[in-house]
This record gives C-alpha cells, sequence and structure tokens, in this order.
C-alpha cells in the first residue's frame, strides 16, 4: 500500500469517530494491507490527535486473552493509544453518546515510574519500571461497521480503543503478582463475565514486556509516567444507556463507572 492510501484511510477513521459513524471493514477493501500499513494508519490518527493540542497518556494492549482473540476472531495481540481525552476515574458518569457499540472489559493499569526501551526488556525490566497497578476498565468501541474486525481492522482503528476509567487508588498487590488477581464484571449488579490475571497471556506482566520490545523495534519508548492497560480478564460485555459497570477485584477493591445520554 502507498502512504497516501494509508493517510487516507486514517483520516476516514478520524471522521468516522468525531461523527459517530462506521466504516465498511478495511480488509474486505484492500486486499494488500499489511500489519505495518495497519499501525501506519492507526499513527497517523495519533499525529493528527497531537496536533489538534491532545496529550498522549499512556497505552492499551488488546486481544491478549484466548477469549477476547475467540470473541472478536483474531489471533494475536494488538495495541493502542490512550490520549488525556480517554480517560475516566472510578465513579464517573460518561456520556455513552461519544461511543458507537461500546463494550466493557474489565483489566489492570500499569503505571510507568521509568522508562521501558525494547527490544530486550525482559520480565524482571517491566515489574521494575512498573510503580503503581490499578484496577481498570477499558470501553472499547469499534468504528468498523458491526464489529466486523480482523486483526487489520482493528490495528488501524486503535486497537478498537474508545475510553477507559481507571481506579483512583493503587491495589494492593505487586506487578509480579497479579496472575492471581480475580475480577468479576457486574452490570446492574447481575454478574455478566469474569478472570483471573493468567488468563491475560499467562501474567499480566507478559504483554507489557511484549509492547516494550515491539515498539522498541518501532523506535518508540514507553515513558515514566504512561498508564498501560494490558488486557481484558474475560470476554466483553455490551454497554447500554442507564447502565452501571462495575469491575470487582474482590478483597483488592473494585471501580465503577455510569452511563448515560447527554440531552443538552
Amino acid at each position: 500500500m502507498t502512504t497516501a492510501r494509508n493517510a487516507e484511510l486514517a483520516q476516514e477513521l478520524l471522521v468516522a469517530a468525531a461523527q459517530r459513524t462506521t466504516v465498511a471493514p478495511l480488509r474486505d477493501r484492500v486486499a494488500d494491507m499489511t500489519l505495518d500499513d495497519a499501525y501506519e494508519i492507526q499513527s497517523r490518527q495519533l499525529d493528527a490527535h497531537l496536533a489538534e493540542g491532545r496529550s498522549l497518556v499512556g497505552r492499551k494492549i488488546g486481544l491478549t486473552s484466548l477469549a477476547m482473540q475467540e470473541q472478536l476472531g483474531v489471533d494475536s495481540p494488538d495495541f493502542g493509544f490512550v490520549l488525556d481525552t480517554m480517560v475516566f476515574s472510578d465513579g464517573d458518569t460518561v456520556n455513552i453518546d461519544q461511543f458507537i457499540a461500546p463494550r466493557a472489559e474489565p483489566e489492570l493499569a500499569f503505571v510507568l515510574s521509568s522508562p521501558l526501551q525494547g527490544p530486550g526488556v525482559t520480565r524482571d525490566d517491566a515489574v521494575n519500571a512498573v510503580s503503581d497497578v490499578f484496577a481498570a476498565i477499558e470501553i472499547i468501541d469499534s468504528r468498523v461497521e458491526n464489529w466486523n474486525i480482523g486483526l487489520l481492522d482493528t490495528v488501524a482503528d486503535n486497537a478498537s480503543c474508545g475510553a477507559i476509567v481507571v481506579g483512583r487508588e493503587p491495589l494492593s498487590v505487586l506487578p509480579g503478582a497479579t496472575a492471581a488477581v480475580e475480577v468479576e464484571l457486574q452490570i446492574n449488579g447481575d454478574r455478566v463475565e469474569g478472570g483471573r490475571g493468567d488468563a491475560v497471556l499467562g501474567d499480566p506482566i507478559a504483554p507489557l514486556v511484549w509492547l516494550a520490545n515491539l515498539l522498541g523495534e518501532r523506535g518508540v519508548t514507553l515513558n515514566a509516567g504512561e498508564i498501560i492497560l494490558t488486557g481484558s480478564f474475560c470476554r466483553a460485555a455490551a454497554i447500554a444507556e442507564g447502565d452501571r459497570v462495575i469491575a470487582d477485584f474482590g478483597p483488592l477493591g473494585a471501580l465503577s463507572v455510569a452511563f448515560e445520554r447527554n440531552n443538552s
């Protein structure tokens, strides 16, 4: 694919996000699209957001559990960017009209105290670079019509990221011990999904290692202070107006977010 074509597709996805509309699957329209093309399309969108004054505050890693890979029909992790405008806190009420077809995923968020630059990042390097572990909910959303996505589609569409919700206080768990963390995802008081940290590539730290090394090959460093979401413990659940979503991490605590329609 040409750089010009990638630029056109990036602009198409930016318009879709702004107008809350969808586009036809990219993989069906561009026969020679590669994974590098998809990440270039994503990167061009990030550049456009930064040029408009938004800030990069972290990254999300997706498709790290077998449950999510099966749900979305893909077979590899991916990553996307998180902007300052995409971050909410425990207890917030979010305008559901900013999404198209949102779904909620319970995750952990790692905050870095020191940079991680691959290649060559090890598990110990990643553990030592994490200052705090937070409860998190990712709101995934798709600018590709009907969630009809393959890996190339979701990568180009910022790994289907819509927003993130992060706890206000860190969890009392060491970064290297998060594989045993359990979570229950509740909507309006009912359990809808659940899982353990070891569903995330066997260890939630593993996706962080993967991302640091992959970005390092592209000349990108994960910086101190960045928030890194490392993937859902279970399948994502659809959310609608009026829903209250809770990620309950048992003795470690919980966080919640409500979704309403802004009629003003």
